[in-house]
């Protein structure tokens, strides 16, 4: 099984997380300050370069005001 990190699935959650970001009108530095985490955190998860853990994923969904079940599960549908 190739790691979670290379694979289409996680790619396309990166990229509903950054439209989501976006759509919310949130710079990265600013939801970076917002969870409490270094400026280059949402960066670097947006890259693919931090591994995104499934607790950071509901806050980080939660913060942008969303729902973290419907966003999973639009993840978890995805081939």
């Amino acid at each position: 099984m190739t790691k979670s990190i290379f694979t289409p699935r996680y790619k396309y959650m990166r990229e509903v997380l950054r439209e989501a970001r976006e759509k919310a009108g949130e710079k990265q530095k600013d939801l970076s300050k917002k969870l409490g985490m270094p400026t280059s955190y949402i960066g670097k998860c947006e890259l693919g370069e931090r591994r995104i853990d499934v607790i950071e994923f509901i806050e980080i969904v939660k913060m942008l005001g969303l729902d973290p079940i419907e966003i999973f599960k639009k993840i978890v549908e995805y081939k």
